[in-house]
Formats: C-alpha cells, sequence, structure tokens
C-alpha cells in the first residue's frame, strides 16, 4: 500500500509540473520530450531538434496506409528541408516507428528514402513515445514550431504541404 501512495503521489507530481510547463498533446502546447535510439543505436532526443519547424511522424513498416503516404512525407520534407522558416532554422522530420522487428523497420526506412532522423523502442503498439503521444492508431503526426509547440496535428497529403507552406517566410 505504501509503495503505490508513493507511486500516486509521484505521478501527481510529475502531472503538475508537466502541466506547469503547458505540455501536451493539444494544438499550442508544447509536444512532450522523447528521447529513443535511431537504428545504428544512437540516442536522438526530440529537443535537439529545437530551433526548426518539426514533423514527428509515427509509422511502421507492416503499415500500408503509412508506407502509402511515405512518398508524400518525403515529398514534403525535399521540398521544405532548405526553405526558409518565420522564427525557424529549416525543416526536420523525427520519424518514430511501431515497428517490433529491427531488420523490417531498418529496411522500411532505406526502401522508402526517410532520410531523417528515425527512432524506435520496438515495442508495437506498446512503444513508449505511442504511449507519450497517445497514438492509437497510425500514420499519425504532430507539427511543431521552432519551440516545440504543436501548431497542427495528423496532417496527410496536400494537407501536410499546406500546413508547412504557411509556416514558411515570404
Amino acid at each position: 500500500m505504501y509503495r503505490n501512495l508513493l507511486a500516486t503521489a509521484a505521478l501527481v507530481l510529475a502531472t503538475t509540473a508537466i502541466m506547469a510547463q503547458n505540455i501536451g498533446l493539444n494544438v499550442g502546447q508544447t509536444a512532450p520530450e522523447l528521447k529513443f535510439k535511431d537504428p545504428s543505436g544512437k540516442d536522438i532526443a526530440l529537443s535537439s531538434l529545437r530551433g526548426k519547424v518539426v514533423l514527428i511522424d509515427f509509422w511502421a513498416s507492416w503499415c500500408g496506409p503509412c508506407r502509402m503516404e511515405n512518398p508524400n512525407v518525403v515529398s514534403a520534407y525535399q521540398k521544405f528541408k532548405s526553405a526558409k522558416f518565420k522564427g525557424a532554422k529549416g525543416f526536420e522530420i523525427y520519424g518514430v516507428s511501431l515497428d517490433k522487428n529491427a531488420d523490417a523497420w531498418k529496411a522500411a526506412i532505406a526502401k522508402d528514402g526517410l532520410n531523417w532522423p528515425n527512432v524506435s523502442d520496438l515495442g508495437g503498439w506498446s512503444s513508449a513515445p505511442a504511449q507519450v503521444y497517445g497514438v492509437n492508431s497510425i500514420p499519425a503526426n504532430f507539427l511543431l514550431d521552432a519551440n516545440g509547440v504543436i501548431v497542427a496535428k495528423n496532417l496527410h497529403g496536400a494537407n501536410l504541404h499546406a500546413a508547412i507552406q504557411q509556416m514558411v517566410a515570404n
């Protein structure tokens, strides 16, 4: 019982701290931190991309709709990676895979040309990033401004390009 009470108290303190920092999953809130391993085993933190417009892209090698959307995401990356943004120093994608199989994940990255930071804990639907972001269907994404604030969610096709274009400097 004492252990449960301590765990509950810790959760309340963590939740209070997050709320005080306006961290959350809604537009206008700062996106929660993520730090997971890339295919080579190197930790990559979402916060390392601050200063850039960032698309957090949740996907998996086994997800047909994700793989069908990947050419659009690659197109957006190619179009905007060198663009000049209002108050931001470029555009980056932080790919988060819900794969369980490392070989399938790495092969999909190569085949689809996902040439940006890709991370996974190989936890599938139980992965920590999916839990933190409340992701229960994929593809899913969050568009962040240079300060890590969520400006849009679940953008696909032409809507993804249009939302990023609105952030480009004239």
